[in-house]
């Protein structure tokens, strides 16, 4: 017992006495012995820096550091020279020596290294310059990876690159697939090419060892292990195994395996395969990122491609820089036309109007938005020339109903308000009169919503048809019923005795007529004389509706059956209407191979004439 007491007390008195400075880190590379000399040559007392992680690793000799570690971890020591921190931030040039502690049974304990100043002699020079070669050598490989874009390209530049740094025999690089937990060769230098996309478990490999246990660099030899994990047993000769990890976006992506069957591995590989590493995980993080931009413009240019819509893009000046096939179909311009000039057409102002009109007459509904990341405006055009017929079609269609349910509804409205204003005053045949005209308007206005109901004729709304009808008896329904509309109205009718059939639709020619007397009452507001006339005028019926009102000046006699046009002579404007009345008549008429058109009274006297033709059936005249 004495003798180990004396014992322990000599090593305590050998390590307090030392001339070099002597530390030991457990397997954490927390600091457990800091010795006298360590206090004067880096500044720190022990107990400063006893129980905390070791302070004095320079940040650009940290990769330098872990090598050194692990390359002694399964036994041996390493000389060399080096810096290290003092505590008031001076760089100490030292040569280290640096050995593994183990336990009886073998366990790892830490590491212990022994630090001596040296001075700036040729030793010093020489490790300097080696050091400078190296970072150069590192470099140059590192700059040479970064000209390549392509991922697969750069994995492969990689793995050469490793050979080329590390003095290695072969060089590979695996992905780590961590849904399954398997490493996939990608990319290999030195070994038979039937082992690209070779998998092995994650787990149990070198890879995921090192992941395990948190460090960044791994050495593995034929000494103390089976090498026969992977694939690396491939390789003839093999006796080392040195393992880098990359990380990609701050997650492990690969692993870097510099594989050695010659030359023996020293913490110098190991410490360019660590810096190498992390290098190798920014070059290829900017080539997934290179892949992913390919992939995103491939897959815009297909969704360009195939787009029914016509795409446009345009720089900051607003000048074409792409023009797709549906753009070429929409205008008529090919991209030779266009790429390289000004839009064709006008883009609409973001808060206005989208759709705009081209010369040859199509409709386009134009969207653009700006991508300020890009300099860029992308424009979206779409052909909606059948859109805009088909509004135009619903809303003439609607325009059109309601006039042609107006007629008759405002005879029904007149006779049934003279019913029941002057119902006493009236005789029982006048009233007898009166009910049956309103119960044939109303058959007439039930038969016009079912054909309106039931009609294709859009946007004419009404089946027009061709037949022999009683236009005299027509005439005269039509002159009875405006007589019960206004009281300062008198219409009179003069139809020849032997005014023949009309050719045309009774219905449609009803219309007409309703809406010319209407148009005759409204626009004489002082009351007078309406006088509808018939004949036969060469080959065709002519019928004339005159009125004693405001009249038509010359230039609007033509304009008036334009859509939604009114005459402005006098005081026309001021009836209301939306002008389609005369619109709608004129149509009607054509329809039936007629037509409408307006004059001044043959009398001269002030009002209108209304002339409406027909033709007639000329086989039962």
């Amino acid at each position: 017992m004495g003798s180990v007491g004396a014992s322990d007390a000599m090593m305590r008195a050998a390590v307090a006495s030392s001339a070099d400075a002597m530390i030991a880190v457990d397997a954490d590379l927390t600091v457990r012995l800091w010795n006298p000399a360590a206090e004067r040559v880096f500044g720190w007392a022990a107990a400063d820096v006893l129980g905390r992680r070791l302070r004095i690793i320079p940040e650009e000799h940290t990769a330098e550091h872990r090598a050194v570690l692990e390359r002694v971890r399964e036994g041996g020591h390493i000389s060399f020279l080096t810096r290290r921190l003092h505590r008031d931030g001076r760089l100490l040039d030292v040569r280290a020596v640096v050995s593994a502690m183990r336990d009886e049974d073998g366990g790892l304990l830490g590491w212990v290294g022994l630090y001596r100043p040296v001075r700036e002699d040729e030793a010093v020079q020489h490790q300097t310059a080696e050091r400078i070669r190296l970072v150069r050598r590192l470099n140059d490989v590192v700059a040479d990876l970064n000209t390549e874009p392509a991922l697969s390209a750069v994995l492969d530049r990689v793995t050469s690159g490793l050979i080329e740094l590390t003095g290695a025999d072969a060089a590979g690089f695996v992905v780590i697939e961590q849904q399954t937990n398997t490493l996939k060769l990608v990319s290999m230098t030195g070994l038979p090419r039937n082992l690209r996309d070779s998998t092995a478990d994650l787990r149990a490999s070198l890879v995921g060892e090192l992941l395990r246990s948190g460090r960044t660099v791994m050495l593995a030899t034929s000494d103390t292990r089976a090498l026969g994990d992977l694939i690396w047993s491939e390789l003839e000769g093999l006796h080392t195994i040195a393992v880098g990890i990359s990380t990609v976006r701050g997650s492990p992506y690969g692993a870097l395996y510099a594989l050695f069957s010659g030359r023996r591995a020293g913490h110098i590989e190991l410490e360019l395969l660590e810096l190498f590493a992390g290098h190798a995980g920014v070059v290829i993080g900017n080539a997934l990122h290179y892949d992913e931009a390919v992939r995103q413009r491939r897959h815009e240019q297909a969704v360009i491609e195939a787009s029914a819509d016509g795409i446009a893009v345009l720089d900051r000046d607003g000048v074409v820089k792409r023009w797709n096939p549906a753009a070429e179909r929409l205008t008529g311009l090919t991209a030779g036309d266009v790429i390289g000039r000004p839009l064709p057409f006008p883009l609409p102002d973001l808060d206005g109007e989208p759709t705009i009109q081209l010369e040859s007459g199509i409709w386009l509904n134009v969207l653009h938005t700006e991508i300020e990341s890009h300099a860029e405006v992308v424009v979206d055009f779409r052909d909606v020339t059948e859109a805009k017929s088909l509004e135009a079609a619903k809303d003439l269609f609607l325009s059109m109903t309601s006039h042609e349910l107006r007629t008759p509804i405002t005879v029904v409205q007149g006779f049934a308000k003279t019913l029941v204003d002057r119902w006493e005053k009236l005789e029982e045949a006048d009233r007898r009169r009166a009910v049956a005209t309103i119960a044939d308007r109303a058959d007439a206005l039930g038969r016009l919503v079912d054909n309106l109901l039931y009609s294709r004729a859009v946007p004419n709304g009404l089946t027009v048809t061709s037949e022999p009808f009683d236009l005299a008896g027509l005439l005269r329904g039509a002159a009875y019923g405006f007589r019960g509309v206004s009281e300062r109205h008198t219409v009179e009718l003069e139809v020849a005795d032997d005014l023949p059939s009309a050719l045309g639709d009774s219905m449609a020619t009803d219309i007409i007529v309703g809406q010319l007397l209407e148009n005759a009452v409204k626009y004489s507001p002082d009351g007078g004389v309406i006088t509808v006339r018939a004949g036969v005028e060469g080959d065709v019926i002519a019928v004339t509706v005159e009125d004693d009102g405001i009249g038509i000046r010359a230039n609007d006699r033509e304009r008036v059956f334009e859509r939604f046009v009114q005459g402005e002579a006098g005081d026309r404007r001021r009836f209301g209407g939306l002008g389609l009345g005369l619109y709608i008549v004129r149509r009607l008429a054509r329809a039936q191979q007629g037509d409408v058109s307006a004059h001044p009274r043959a009398d001269g006297l002030e009002g209108t004439s209304m002339r409406f033709t027909l033709p007639y059936d000329r086989y039962n005249a």
